[in-house]
């Protein structure tokens, strides 16, 4: 029952229907939306039990200004607080507003600004997914589709989840906190990391470090430097976009600080946890020595995973202001 809408410039949503006053209704009368400065659009609220399969949406072709502006939230079977809560660009690997080709199996980010992700989403009871646009500008144009599957739900599954964070990292003790508060049982399936250097040199000497069930001092695993972690190594020479890991933005010349985008996706190793779940990353570069040397960079992170219901509320969302890429 897709394709209703009748055509009437007069309509505020239906921004785009007088190309289509000729042919008429079912003749891409509403193909997009336009979402107004602070407004939040529902762009999905459907009873269960399903399985979201695919996300895709487009906005306009520079994200500048509104790629940390727009968030996505998702709320699973009626819960108040949001089990993802990500600006728009970052859930799908994009760092800084700065377009980069992403070639995964769970994100493909295509030429001009065509965002897809492929991540299952269970729900039960309900599902319901919102749009906000905190600019203080309209957005010309969202385009989206949201693909699911009517069907039961397996009684292991769990929830699809998604955090975002951002910080400075302390370079007396460069620790970053991709995650923490994590309760419950459930398997850690993706890092994000979104990186700007404010220190000379090399940034990526630090381990990715996983703290489970009950771990404190010392974690469960931990990596041997972050390019290994992204599946690299040697550092990041080139940019790369393989299937479960890459560095799609080595954004080194021009105005600005050298910027980052890294992603690694645990599908076929997922982090499996039974109580809780810390996740970190060292900011960690050299000094003559050879030495490390403490960073302090600055850093933005998605973590992606899967758990049991109820979730720990996330950390309230940093304002717009901070937010915004350097």
């Amino acid at each position: 029952m897709a394709a209703r809408a009748v055509p009437n410039p007069a309509d505020p949503d239906l921004p785009h229907s007088a190309w289509a006053m000729q042919l008429g209704q079912g003749w891409k009368v509403r193909p997009f939306v336009k979402p107004r400065a602070g407004e939040t659009l529902t762009l999905m609220d459907k009873e269960g039990p399903g399985i979201i399969q695919h996300v895709f949406m487009v906005t306009s072709t520079d994200w500048k200004g509104n790629g940390r502006a727009c968030i996505l939230r998702f709320f699973w079977d009626e819960e108040e607080t949001p089990s993802v809560e990500v600006p728009l660009t970052d859930f799908f690997a994009v760092g800084h507003e700065i377009y980069a080709p992403v070639n995964s199996l769970a994100v493909v980010v295509n030429p001009t600004s065509a965002l897809s992700a492929y991540w299952p989403m269970p729900f039960r009871r309900h599902a319901r997914v919102t749009f906000t646009n905190e600019s203080d500008q309209d957005l010309e144009l969202l385009a989206y589709q949201i693909t699911y599957a009517e069907c039961e739900v397996p009684e292991a599954a769990g929830y699809f989840h998604a955090q975002w964070r951002r910080a400075l990292t302390d370079p007396e003790w460069p620790e970053y906190v991709i995650v923490d508060g994590i309760k419950g049982q459930g398997h850690y399936v993706g890092t994000f990391l979104a990186w700007t250097q404010l220190s000379t040199g090399w940034f990526g000497e630090g381990e990715v470090k996983f703290y489970l069930d009950g771990d404190t001092d010392f974690p469960t695993i931990a990596g041997t430097g972050m390019e290994d972690y992204f599946l690299g190594s040697y550092g990041f020479p080139q940019v790369y976009s393989t299937l479960y890991g890459g560095c799609s933005l080595r954004h080194i010349e021009g105005n600005g600080p050298p910027k980052w985008s890294m992603y690694r996706w645990h599908i076929l190793d997922p982090i499996c946890f039974q109580r809780d779940l810390r996740v970190t990353v060292q900011a960690l570069g050299w000094r003559p020595g050879p030495r490390y040397k403490g960073l302090d960079d600055d850093v933005a992170s998605v973590a992606y995973w899967y758990q049991t219901e109820p979730h720990v509320a996330f950390p309230a969302l940093p304002s717009l202001e901070e937010r915004r890429p350097r």
